[in-house]
């Protein structure tokens, strides 16, 4: 039961009018006492007046009174926040597929773990939100555009494939337009549906005709956040045609593209960070907070306290106070 959020607070102006009637009773009931002590034959006033109830045949009436409260309560509109599902939310995902996905710093390597990690997430997303996938390399390929139907988006994720270089600009770009026209079919009344992107990369961009950080910026200007993952750790290497090479996480260059954007940035160096991050991602994405009609409970509550004072009046009176 709330008490905050009211959305016609000035029903509130009904409380006068209750206090009025409670000083009317008050008076009435002083009245009535004042009238009987001016009967002197106080022996045949108590064989002619009938016997009254006690201080309880107040009761019904502090009852009604308690009802009108709570029935003004009620027309108030309090409200209580409250998790529900998003229903029109677009989620694009974007996943680096480049040869430094293969890196055993993560076991067994970083692309089967963000694989693993990224079903879950698919998994766990609330059933309205419209899920697509990008894969990105050398440049970005929109694997699945945004829908309900899980399956498709998991088994896209399994038939990813390494590839050279790493277009991340590319990637984030693929996943606007995809956001845009889906939200052209999407989009009513209520305008475009919100969108957010989750970019999960473990290196540096490479190549692309646009740079991530334009790209973030555009991003910015679409209002569609992203929530960049920096996955891997400095020590990772990959074998390149016999030669060991290095391939270090750029953190920096994800922490820019999230702030760029609006949104936020999360580092992932295990498998098991990696799936906590997407499990926070998925509260964030899949729920959002809103204010709620709380009224109904006082509005019960209100009409069963009316409804108890009226059948006690009439049980102990046989009116109705």
């Amino acid at each position: 039961m709330s008490l905050s959020g009211f959305t016609a607070p000035w029903w509130f102006t009904l409380v006068v009018g209750i206090g009025l009637l409670v000083a009317g009773y008050l008076w009435v009931q002083r009245r009535r006492r004042r009238n009987t002590l001016r009967f002197t034959n106080l022996e045949l006033l108590e064989k002619v007046a009938p016997k009254r109830a006690g201080w309880y045949r107040h009761a019904p009436a502090a009852l009604l009174g308690v009802a009108l409260l709570l029935l003004t309560v009620s027309l108030a509109g309090p409200t209580v926040r409250e998790r529900v599902p998003r229903n029109r939310a677009v989620v694009m995902m974007a996943v680096d597929v480049s040869l430094s996905m293969k890196a055993t710093d993560v076991q067994p390597t970083r692309l089967a773990a963000a694989q693993s990690a990224a079903k879950s997430f698919v998994e766990g997303l609330t059933p309205g939100v419209n899920l697509g996938l990008v894969a990105f390399a050398g440049t970005a390929t929109v694997l699945v555009s945004p829908t309900t139907d899980r399956e498709s988006v998991k088994q896209a994720i399994d038939s990813l494939r390494l590839a050279e270089s790493t277009a991340t600009g590319d990637a984030i770009v693929a996943c606007l337009r995809t956001i845009e026209s889906f939200g052209k079919l999407l989009g009513g009344a209520d305008g475009a549906p919100p969108a957010r992107i989750v970019l999960m990369t473990d290196g540096k961009e490479m190549t692309g005709t646009t740079s991530s950080t334009v790209a973030a910026k555009d991003a910015a200007k679409a209002k569609v956040p992203i929530s960049s993952i920096s996955f891997g750790t400095e020590q990772g290497t990959v074998d390149i045609e016999g030669k060991t090479v290095r391939v270090p996480v750029d953190d920096e260059a994800m922490k820019e593209i999230a702030e760029l954007s609006g949104g936020e940035f999360h580092k992932a160096a295990t498998a098991e960070q990696l799936r906590k991050v997407y499990d926070t991602l998925g509260e964030q994405i899949g729920y959002e907070n809103k204010q709620v009609d709380a009224s109904r409970p006082w509005l019960a509550l209100g009409t069963l306290a009316a409804l108890v004072a009226v059948a006690g009046a009439l049980l102990l009176g046989q009116r109705i106070p």
